[in-house]
């Protein structure tokens, strides 16, 4: 098994050589085997106001690179506190409803069908910016106790799994920071920390930044954080932690089996993420990683165990495709030729024949209710190559059927009729003290100056796709009109309802 150092290493320079514009944030590539550090590139800035260079140390937000450090924890040090068969109301009583007979390994595995807090709070008109806190979250939680799905008969990303088992853990007196030291950091004398907010103070945090119209801006988030993407701390000790997976030694023995065992869904098929990690397969090579994305930083992380190397990349800039990045360097390291993006569909814009979904085909992308993945050719169609989100579609004259996070679908072209013209008026959620306006092809959200506006397309039978910009972000999102109720579905969220008229607040 011959491993081209040289080949990626060039592939990671090139890279974090795009960074090294004037004014530009940046970021940082390790490429190591579970000995030695056998390249490092930097690019860019860690901090434009300062002008500081990017380095191996400089630390950022890991995001969701997080959650399979705080996994190899609960099925690890902590799992006779905790086991992946325990039901979440076993440790969280006021989870009455379907939410608390969700396991702790479907929450962390991602077939829970829980919506994930930061989707449904967009939904309600709250911004990227809005702070929350972690009790008044656990709250809303227990009180909107709706799945997107049944438990189990699909999977589709939420975070609110991970935030829901360190919940749990916390009842019991058990801090997820307090842990991370303990059974990680000090014994690899390694500097990870795990910030409860945005606005805690992190030794060495370096901005993260997006680009905006008018040039890059500082990045900034609200909502509390969880082990579902907590963690900061610099790529070169992230990949100390790494390592020690490659090595099965030390405070990473057994990880990564541990993590990479097979999941399933009720049915018994097998889904391709772990706990914490995602299986990425090409040819004869199997690689596990994840990435991870906060307001203004990008990370990945991407191991062949059976070559026993890895790569991990993290940048304190919005505009990074992190797991295009891994494949490519992970494949010039291994010599494995990655399958190149296309399809046969039809371009274009297409809703359920039955329900509330949509999905675009555009270029060689296929977006669905907002999350979108890019397709490759399969023998019938097409597929992503996503293990949270598989897709499998071909297209059947007008019509795209086949399967999205391993449910069935089908979907036609749109009939438009007059559904925003039903739409128009005044849309309340009481429980929650929340408000919509429809007026013409305008949706406001929220309260005051600050309400995010939406613009809106007819997709008919009382579907409307729904175009936002939150922070750094663009939105899509449908809503779905059923007499006087209005739903409104993400992909990652798909539990609010809306009524029609006059409302008395409680």
């Amino acid at each position: 098994m011959t491993l081209d150092w040289q080949r990626a290493t060039e592939v990671a320079q090139s890279i974090t050589a795009q960074w090294q514009g004037e004014g530009q944030p940046g970021g940082a590539i390790a490429l190591f085997d579970g000995n030695q550090l056998r390249a490092l590139s930097c690019g860019g800035l860690a901090d434009l106001a300062q002008g500081t260079p990017f380095s191996a140390d400089s630390v950022v937000r890991f995001a969701s690179v997080t959650k399979h450090i705080f996994a190899s924890l609960v099925t690890g040090p902590l799992a006779e506190v905790i086991a992946l068969d325990d039901r979440l109301a076993q440790h969280l009583p006021q989870l009455r409803g379907p939410s608390g007979q969700v396991t702790v390994g479907q929450a962390l595995d991602m077939t829970a069908g829980l919506h994930d807090l930061r989707e449904t709070l967009s939904l309600l008109g709250l911004s990227v910016y809005n702070a929350t806190q972690s009790d008044d979250l656990l709250a809303f939680v227990a009180a909107l106790d709706k799945l997107n799905y049944p438990a189990g008969s699909e999977i589709s990303y939420s975070n609110t799994g991970y935030r829901l088992v360190e919940e749990a853990l916390k009842a019991k007196g058990i801090l997820f920071a307090e842990r991370l030291q303990q059974h990680i950091c000090q014994p690899l004398d390694i500097h990870l920390f795990a910030p409860e907010t945005w606005f805690d103070i992190v030794p060495g945090l370096v901005p993260g930044y997006w680009r905006s119209d008018s040039g890059w801006q500082l990045a900034s988030a609200g909502l509390h954080l969880s082990a579902s993407g907590s963690v900061a701390g610099s790529v070169r000790d992230l990949s100390t932690w790494l390592q020690t997976l490659l090595r099965d030694e030390g405070p990473g023995r057994g990880v990564v089996a541990r993590l990479t065992a097979p999941r399933q869904l009720t049915d018994g098929r097998v889904t391709g993420y772990g706990l914490g990690v995602a299986h990425s397969r090409f040819g004869d090579a199997h690689w596990v990683g994840h990435g991870g994305s906060h307001a203004g930083y990008k990370s990945y992380f991407l191991l062949d165990p059976q070559r026993g190397v890895g790569l991990a990349l993290v940048a304190n800039r919005e505009d990074v495709s992190t797991y295009d990045c891994a494949l490519r360097i992970m494949a010039a390291l291994t010599g494995q030729a990655l399958p190149q993006p296309g399809h046969a569909l039809m371009p274009g814009l297409y809703v359920a024949e039955n329900g509330s979904e949509w999905l675009e085909i555009s270029g060689n992308n296929a977006c669905w209710l907002g999350a979108t993945e890019t397709l490759y050719p399969s023998e019938d169609g097409a597929i992503s190559l996503s293990s949270h989100l598989p897709m499998q579609l071909r297209q059947k004259g007008t019509v795209i059927e086949g399967e999205i996070g391993h449910a069935t679908k089908r979907f036609v072209l749109p009939h438009r009729d007059d559904s925003l013209a039903q739409a128009q008026g005044r849309w309340f959620c009481p429980e929650w003290r929340s408000e919509w306006v429809i007026e013409g092809d305008r949706l406001v959200m929220g309260i005051g100056p600050s309400a995010p506006v939406a613009s809106l397309e007819c997709l008919g039978q009382g579907r409307l796709l729904a175009t936002a910009q939150d922070g750094p972000w663009e939105k899509r999102f449908a809503l779905h009109i059923e007499g006087n109720n209005m739903t409104f579905l993400l992909n990652r969220s798909r539990v609010v309802t809306a009524r029609r008229g006059d409302v008395h607040w409680a």
